[in-house]
């Protein structure tokens, strides 16, 4: 039998890349991209216009021919760091899972891999390290969209108990190259780039290759254990350090480095000045509680079951520069040192 691919949020920064590394190979795989929205066209990629909020348009994203074999890597989802948890947020991240849930049943997908998060975690205690769980609640994590991750992440687990095939992979946070698609963390990067970060803030988090995350996402597929969960973390980076190597090689200013309690108390007028630009803002109260919260994600499951092996953030972060300024030189001289 073949396999097809189905990969959800085509036109994500993972879903991207994982349809990036899969075109090569000749595998056969469909891509689901939101009503409207143009794809990056590539041999053996067929893509299909949809929403998971709404469950028909989902459909003939799983048809195929009797000699083939789905598979599904869900990764379509808003990531939001505010605090709000808006309609949206729930519709996307919930319900449209358990959209995508239902035709895997009814279409007799032979595996499903959920792109979950770290987020989606209960926290441990500052020194304890955060090891892979098989129970998710929204009351035991902070911020709306770790909420809507979390009771995600249950109904799939769930749904594996009741005899669908199922993985999860919990990413940390996501950075690197090929983003067109509004990657926070890869905008802190590219504001800087563009002379539009005014400062960086005391605080970290564990940064992780968006390539090792679609390469961690293939080796579930292939060999998670059913009803498993995969940590896929990298390690905590000081963000005056990412930024320090974004500098390093673009030849970029030196930034101030706020401390937190300065950052917390600007964060308000920040997020206004970026509201009167037009601009999403980057230093959130949620985003900033995530840069001290305990970051100390274990992916030696990953390692040990699945041959995941993250690389060091120095090549992350001097392809996601090169990849920018080979896109956007033109549009900003300033890039170009």
């Amino acid at each position: 039998m073949k396999k097809r691919y189905i990969i959800t949020g085509a036109n994500g920064h993972l879903g991207s890349t994982l349809i990036r590394m899969l075109a090569p190979t000749g595998a056969q795989v469909t891509g689901l991209v939101l009503p409207g929205s143009a794809a990056e066209e590539q041999d053996h990629v067929q893509y299909v216009q949809g929403d998971v909020r709404d469950v028909e348009s989902l459909r003939p994203l799983f048809e195929h021919s009797e000699e083939e074999e789905l598979y599904v890597i869900h990764t379509a989802g808003i990531i939001d760091i505010s605090e709000e948890e808006t309609p949206m947020l729930r519709d996307v991240n919930i319900r449209g899972t358990e959209h995508i849930l239902a035709l895997s049943r009814q279409y007799h997908v032979k595996r499903l891999v959920y792109v979950s998060s770290v987020h989606a975690i209960a926290e441990k205690d500052d020194y304890a390290v955060i090891t892979e769980t098989d129970r998710f609640s929204p009351d035991t994590v902070r911020g709306a969209y770790a909420r809507t991750k979390a009771a995600a992440t249950q109904a799939v687990l769930d749904a594996g108990r009741q005899g669908l095939d199922v993985v999860v992979v919990h990413p940390s946070g996501i950075i690197g190259p090929y983003d067109r698609s509004g990657n926070h963390l890869v905008q802190m990067i590219t504001d800087y780039l563009r002379g539009m970060l005014p400062a960086c803030v005391r605080g970290g988090y564990d940064f992780v290759d968006v390539r090792d995350v679609a390469k961690g996402c293939l080796l579930a597929l292939e060999k998670g254990r059913s009803g498993n969960c995969y940590i896929l973390s990298n390690r905590h980076y000081e963000i005056r350090e990412v930024l320090g190597m974004v500098r390093s090689v673009s030849r970029g200013k030196k930034l101030m480095v706020l401390p937190m309690w300065m950052a917390k108390l600007f964060a308000p007028a920040m997020q206004w000045y970026a509201k009167q630009k037009k601009q999403r803002p980057l230093y959130t109260k949620y985003s900033l509680y995530t840069l001290r919260s305990n970051d100390r994600f274990s992916h030696d499951k990953a390692t040990r079951e699945l041959g995941y092996m993250p690389r060091d953030l120095r090549e992350t972060i001097r392809d996601t520069v090169v990849w920018y300024k080979s896109l956007y030189q033109k549009k900003s001289p300033c890039c170009a040192g």
